[in-house]
């Protein structure tokens, strides 16, 4: 009988896949002569089981070798699309770990998600969870149209506990595309930070969302039209098909809070969901604001929506009577200091919202016990935006904390008399129309100083401004205005709630404003206040926020050590050395 078309093609495919067959012939038989004994009739069916039985084999070893390579053995060895010489460099374990292979590989996990052109930077904001070598060890890359690829060494690179990781490149020429040497990700197209919607959370308490938005050049301190916006949600915000709108509550200067969808809320739980499980969206939902009119426009937006901490109504008690926010950028050398006294003083919990530092701040910070130091670093790069990052933590700081302030790593509380911190909060705390708790300012100067006291600020400057200036606040999160408008260290609070003012003799700040020249010059590099001008900029020369006489121009004045001296005060001072002095040693904790 013939064998069929079939029955050929799988003993060929036998053949093929399994190379010597089970009679150890490459034919799948035994020998000739046994072949030939074979009848007509009994050849087909033998054909066909062997075939099938090397197919069979053959699938066995696929399934068995992706399972190897599915397994704990596989270390992918990647390289970059974009070659760098650069790449050559990375010589440090943490990279070489993560990358699984040698110097000239790149790490998979590095996962641009967003770039944003600063005026002097591009700013990359990575994938959560992405690790990165030293910023000397890589390269950022620039891709001009028609013309040869551009390297940069990157100025900074930051990734924090939580996950969060940013990448600071130079200023990029206009309309160049930006990417990394580590990075299999595409270059991206920066956006313009002066009109971009940054950031955005959730909040549960309302079922509202609070988009954090530079562009829409609000007044400070009012409040703006809510019904002239829209919040836009989705994954593409330019197919106007493919998105969801809800109306917006209330405008204020950068803050916009307004309805979160229904279909949103759920959104959200789900990809929570998802995430605990190693799952996560390659193209996440965002959320901007829509100007609605004759030309609807919408903000350009990399605001990821993210839940605030679940608000529990019936809680009586929270974690922390009292907290800490405070915005801050290349103040390390301080940091000690700030947080050693405050938290001697009360203070249970620090906010710190760093806005683009390079001098180390996680370094100190992991040099402090966690236990005793509850210190969350929050990275803010978004400039001119200290009245929006106060907002933020505020609402960040409402679950836990019965009481926030809103000081500068420069601040010092200080109590002359004989109540304590937690003695004014409980005279307040059972006081819920009391919503703020505003103390006096005092600014000191260089007193006589020509550099930076070894023993810190505290006790290394004791001479200073006879009058107060200003004013900082305590606030409770519970108590403020759902607008969130904030001038000035102080918040706009709900109807029928109102301020009280500490009296001098009870609770005052020892403000460190003018210190030695070689920190206080910093202050001309640019102040993060939204509507305060730099120092260098020729607007609003008068202003009390500047130093008198110093014009726009950082040059030492000759007299600069004896400037701002007209009390001298030891007050803190002598308590900080009846309180922290080592008495074997002589020497401060910080």
């Amino acid at each position: 009988m013939a064998i069929s078309a079939k029955e050929r093609k799988l003993s060929r495919l036998g053949s093929c896949k399994g190379g010597a067959g089970v009679g150890g012939s490459g034919n799948g038989g035994g020998s000739p002569a046994a072949r030939g004994h074979r009848s007509p009739a009994a050849a087909g069916p033998q054909r066909r089981l062997f075939a099938a039985l090397f197919v069979f084999l053959c699938a066995g070893l696929v399934v068995l070798g992706g399972v190897h390579v599915i397994g704990a053995s596989f270390r992918p060895v990647l390289r970059t699309a974009w070659p760098s010489a650069t790449l050559n460099a990375i010589s440090s374990d943490a990279g070489a770990q993560q990358a699984g292979g040698g110097a000239d590989t790149v790490l998979p996990s590095v996962h641009i998600r967003h770039a944003v052109s600063l005026p002097d930077r591009v700013l990359l904001i990575l994938k959560a969870g992405s690790s990165l070598p030293a910023p000397e060890q890589f390269d950022c890359l620039y891709s001009p149209a028609n013309s040869s690829e551009l390297h940069h060494r990157a100025l900074l690179a930051v990734s924090l506990p939580d996950g969060s990781s940013l990448v600071h490149c130079p200023a990029e020429p206009s309309g160049v595309d930006v990417s990394l040497s580590l990075s299999l990700s595409p270059p991206v197209a920066p956006l313009q930070w002066d009109r971009l919607v940054y950031t955005a959370l959730i909040d549960g308490k309302d079922n509202s969302t609070i988009v954090f938005a530079k562009g829409m050049n609000l007044r400070p301190g009012r409040l703006g039209v809510a019904s002239r916006y829209q919040c836009v949600f989705g994954r593409d915000l330019s197919k106007a098909k493919h998105v969801l709108t809800s109306p917006v509550i209330s405008a204020a200067q950068e803050i916009f809070r307004c309805v979160t969808p229904v279909r949103i809320r759920r959104y959200l739980r789900m990809s929570i969901d998802a995430k605990g499980n190693g799952d996560s969206d390659e193209k996440p939902m965002l959320v901007s604001i829509r100007t609605k009119g004759q030309r609807d426009s919408t903000l350009p937006s990399i605001a990821e929506p993210e839940p605030l901490p679940r608000y529990n109504r019936h809680r009586r008690q929270k974690a922390h009577s009292m907290c800490v926010c405070t915005m801050l950028r290349n103040q390390a050398r301080f940091l000690r200091e700030w947080i050693i006294y405050h938290s001697h003083i009360g203070v249970e919990r620090w906010f710190i919202y760093d806005n683009n530092s390079d001098d180390d701040i996680q370094q100190v910070l992991n040099t402090m016990d966690p236990s005793r130091y509850n210190v969350t670093h929050h990275l803010w790069p978004w400039m001119k935006s200290q009245e929006a990052g106060f907002a933020h933590c505020a609402l960040r700081a409402r679950e836990s904390c019965e009481w926030v302030g809103f000081i500068d790593i420069d601040e010092f509380l200080h109590f002359p008399g004989n109540q304590t911190l937690p003695d004014i909060l409980r005279n307040y705390s059972n006081r819920p129309r009391i919503g703020e708790l505003r103390t006096a300012c005092h600014s000191f100067g260089p007193s006589g100083r020509t550099k930076i006291p070894k023993k810190g600020v505290t006790t290394g400057y004791t001479c200073r401004l006879a009058a107060p200036e200003r004013h900082k606040s305590i606030v409770r999160p519970d108590a403020l205005n759902p607008s969130l408008i904030n001038v000035v260290h102080h918040f706009h609070l709900k109807e029928g709630v109102r301020y009280v003012n500490i009296g001098q003799g009870v609770m005052l700040i020892n403000h460190y404003k003018y210190q030695v020249w070689e920190v206080f010059k910093d202050k001309f590099s640019g102040r993060v206040a939204t509507y305060v001008a730099d120092w260098q900029d020729e607007e609003n020369v008068g202003s009390r926020d500047r130093a008198p006489g110093l014009g726009t121009k950082p040059v030492e004045p000759e007299d600069w050590p004896r400037r701002f001296c007209e009390v001298y005060d030891t007050g803190l001072k002598d308590f900080v050395h009846e309180v922290f002095t080592d008495p074997d040693t002589g020497n401060l904790p910080w």
